[in-house]
């Protein structure tokens, strides 16, 4: 495991009730309802929480790359996050697919701006080797 060489951020958040509860963060920038998915409630879950995230850092870390290799990226970037939450054993696990647009741009450009934003995203980072992340150029 790698440890952290300098902390750039740090993220505070208070939750109550898990899945059928209420998050909300010290700054008060986020504060939401929690539902357990496919039920009836009127709030979030985790795992879109957790797709969301995942989907804006590493358009970040695409920003980033294209930043420092000098590419210019297509205003109209957008990536479809899909989180799973499934059986495993006894216990639950969960898989990403990141479904990544890159409109107007080369494909073998593409590829290879996402392969080295892979790299560099901290969620893909954190969950390399723990988790099925399927990426992909639509």
């Amino acid at each position: 495991m790698a440890s952290l060489e300098k902390v750039l951020y740090t993220a505070h958040a208070h939750t109550t009730g898990g899945r059928d509860g209420a998050s909300r963060t010290d700054d008060g920038r986020l504060d939401v309802k929690l539902s357990s998915p496919g039920t009836a409630g009127t709030g979030t879950n985790p795992e879109q929480l957790f797709a969301a995230g995942y989907s804006a850092c590493f358009i970040g870390a695409m920003k980033a790359v294209a930043g420092m290799q000098k590419i210019t990226l297509p205003q109209d970037l957008a990536i479809d996050a899909s989180v799973d939450l499934g059986k495993v054993g006894a216990g639950y696990g969960i898989a990403v697919r990141l479904a990544i647009s890159l409109p107007g741009m080369e494909r073998a450009a593409a590829q290879a701006l996402v392969d080295a934003a892979h790299q560099v995203c901290p969620y893909s980072n954190a969950t390399r080797g723990n988790i099925d992340v399927t990426l992909s150029l639509v």
